[in-house]
C-alpha cells in the first residue's frame, strides 16, 4: 500500500527568514524535513529524518526570530502557535521576561492509509489507547482514525493544541467530517472533554495526549456513558501506564491487597499483592513501534491481571511487509515462570518465604539503558545494576536519559524534573522506597526479565511504616492501623514511630494483632 502525504510544506517554509528559506531550498530535501530550529544566537538548523543540517554560517538573531512570530498565529498558554488551515506547529522557548528567544518549527502532515493497520479494531466500537515514543506518529494515526470514523459515526475531536486539526477556526481536510473543539488552555481539557459528551452527543470522541489525572478521570466518565474513545498517552507499553500512577487509572488502576494466611498458601504468594481496582476505561491498547510495525492487546483487563500475576500475556503483533499487505502474528505464549512454591497436601515441611527462580537471558542480549534517578541513590541503583547483572547507566542529564526512576513521595510533588520528563514522554517509574529489593524489580520490569525473588516480611512492613509515618506527620491523616503482623515485626514498627517521635499501640487478637500509629500531642 501507498501511503498519501499532504503536508502544505510551503506554508511553513515561506514564514521562514529569507536566507533560512533559501537554504532549505538549496538542500532539496523536503519529503524528509521533521523540524527547522532557530535558537538566539546559534546557528539555524534543519533535522531530517536521518540526519541534522547547519543552514547557515550566520547565528539567527533577534530580527530572524520576530520576522517568524509576526507572521504566524497568537501562542497559546502551551507556548504553541500555527498557520491556519495547516497541521505545522511552532513551539516557542522564552527568555524569564517572557520574550521569545527560540523557536521550533516542526513539519505537520497528514498521512492518509495509516489507519488501514487498525481499521478494524476502531471500527468495532471498542475505545483504544495508542501509546508510543515522541515522533513516532501517534497523532498522525489519531487524525486518521477521526477522518475514516467521520464518515460512519458523529465524532468530535477535542484538539487541546491544535496538532489534529490545524490552526484557526475552521479544521484542516484531514480530519473529514469529524468535528473539532478548540481548548483556550491545557489545563481545561478535561472540561472541554466532559463538554462535548453533554453538548454534542458524539458516539466517538478523539482525544491527543492524556497525562493529567483530571484527564484520566474525565476519560472513564465518558467511557462510562458509553461514548468510544480513542487516545493517546505518553510510555512504550503497557507495563509503563502500569508504572506511571496517573495514568494507571485508564487500564483499572492498581491496589494493594492484603490476603488471609491461607488464601496466601493457596495462592504461593505474599500476603501483600497488587490487584487492578475497577474495569480499564480502554478496552484495547496499541503499542506503535513505528508506523508500519505495532503491538496490540485486545483484552487491556487481561493482560493487567496476567502482568500483575508476575506472567507476560503475549500481545498480536502487526506490520506491514515489502508488499504494503498487513500482517497479523500472534506469537505463542511464553512458558509460565515457575510460581512461587505453595505448600499442599502432601508436603511435610511449611513455606515461610516462597521463592520463584526462572532462566534469564544473558545480559549481552540486553538492550543498554540509561537511567535518570530523582531522589533515588545513584550508587544503590549502580550496585543493584551490576549485581542482577543488566546493561544500566546512570545519566545526570534528562536529555540522554531513556527512562526516570523516581520514589513515590517525590512523584506526588511532581517536581519540575518530573513534570518535564512527563511532558517529553519519557518513561517514569515510581518506586515505593530506596532498598535494593524495590530497585531490583524495577529493573526487572524494565528489561522484561524476571528474577529471583526471595519474600522477606519485614521489608514490607517497614515500608507500610513509613508510609503511614509519612502520612501522619504531613497532617493527611491522624492515625493509621497497619497489617497484622507477628510480635517481632511489630516491636521494630513500634520502635520505628518512637524514632519518628509519634506513638504506637498494638491492638487485636493474634494472629490479627496490629499496631496503630498516631500523633504525640503530649
Amino acid at each position: 500500500m501507498q501511503y498519501q502525504t499532504t503536508d502544505d510544506l510551503e506554508l511553513l517554509i515561506n514564514v521562514l527568514p529569507p536566507h533560512v528559506y533559501e537554504a532549505l531550498r538549496a538542500a532539496n530535501r523536503f519529503d524528509s524535513l521533521l523540524e527547522v530550529v532557530l535558537d538566539l544566537g546559534r546557528r539555524p538548523e534543519a533535522r531530517y529524518v536521518d540526519r541534522e543540517l547547519d543552514l547557515s554560517e550566520r547565528e539567527v538573531g533577534a530580527e530572524d526570530i520576530d520576522y517568524v512570530v509576526q507572521r504566524i498565529g497568537d501562542f497559546g498558554d502551551d507556548n504553541r502557535a500555527g498557520i491556519e488551515r495547516t497541521l505545522h506547529r511552532i513551539s516557542a522557548i522564552r527568555n524569564r521576561k517572557g520574550k521569545v528567544i527560540g523557536l521550533t518549527c516542526r513539519v505537520g502532515r497528514a498521512v492518509f492509509g495509516t489507519i488501514q493497520i487498525i481499521q478494524d479494531i476502531v471500527e468495532a466500537g471498542q475505545s483504544v489507547l495508542l501509546l508510543g515514543r515522541p515522533g513516532v506518529g501517534k497523532t498522525t494515526m489519531l487524525r486518521e482514525v477521526a477522518r475514516v470514523l467521520g464518515d460512519k459515526k458523529r465524532v468530535v475531536i477535542v484538539d487541546t493544541s491544535n496538532e489534529i486539526g490545524g490552526d484557526g477556526d475552521i479544521p484542516h481536510p484531514a480530519i473529514g467530517a469529524s468535528r473539532r473543539m478548540q481548548v483556550a488552555t491545557p489545563t481545561l481539557q478535561h472540561e472541554v472533554m466532559i463538554e462535548a459528551v453533554e453538548n454534542h452527543m458524539p458516539e466517538v470522541i478523539v482525544i491527543d495526549e492524556i497525562g493529567r489525572q483530571l484527564e484520566t478521570e474525565a476519560a472513564r466518565t465518558i467511557a462510562e456513558r458509553g461514548v468510544q474513545l480513542i487516545g493517546t498517552a505518553h510510555g512504550n507499553t503497557l507495563e509503563n501506564l502500569m508504572m506511571n500512577p496517573t495514568l494507571a487509572d485508564l487500564i483499572g488502576g492498581i491496589q494493594s491487597v492484603t490476603l488471609s494466611d491461607e488464601e496466601a498458601r493457596r495462592r504461593g504468594t505474599q500476603k501483600s499483592i497488587l490487584e487492578r481496582k475497577a474495569p480499564p476505561t480502554f478496552q484495547v491498547i496499541v503499542e506503535i513501534q513505528d508506523r508500519n510495525s505495532l503491538n496490540v492487546h485486545h483484552d487491556v483487563a487481561a493482560a493487567v491481571d496476567m502482568l500483575l500475576r508476575g506472567k507476560k500475556q503475549s500481545s498480536e503483533l502487526r506490520y506491514r511487509d515489502e508488499m504494503g499487505q498487513v500482517k497479523m502474528e500472534r506469537p505463542a505464549p511464553a512458558p509460565p515462570a515457575r510460581s512461587p512454591r505453595a505448600r499442599s497436601d502432601e508436603d511435610a515441611e511449611p513455606v515461610d518465604m516462597p521463592t520463584t527462580t526462572v532462566a534469564r537471558p544473558p545480559a549481552a542480549e540486553l538492550r543498554p539503558l540509561r537511567a535518570y534517578p530523582y531522589g533515588v541513590s545513584q550508587s544503590r541503583l549502580q550496585q543493584v545494576a551490576r549485581g542482577f547483572q543488566v546493561p544500566a547507566t546512570v545519566v545526570d542529564d534528562l536529555d540522554q536519559a531513556d527512562v526516570v526512576l523516581t520514589l513515590k513521595n517525590y512523584y506526588r510533588r511532581r517536581p519540575q524534573r518530573i513534570s518535564e520528563a512527563e511532558r517529553r514522554g519519557i518513561p517514569i517509574y515510581v518506586l515505593r522506597s530506596n532498598s535494593a529489593s524495590q530497585l531490583e524489580s524495577c529493573l526487572a520490569d524494565i528489561f522484561g526479565v524476571n528474577r529471583e525473588v526471595e519474600y522477606d516480611p519485614f521489608d514490607e512492613a517497614a515500608e507500610e511504616t513509613k508510609l503511614a509515618i509519612e502520612d501522619i506527620r504531613s497532617g493527611r491523616r491522624a492515625s493509621v492501623d497497619l497489617s497484622p503482623r507477628n510480635a517481632f515485626v511489630r516491636r521494630q514498627q513500634h520502635e520505628m514511630a518512637r524514632e519518628a517521635n509519634l506513638l504506637s499501640r498494638s491492638h487485636g487478637k493474634e494472629p490479627r494483632r496490629s499496631v496503630r500509629i498516631y500523633q504525640n500531642n503530649g
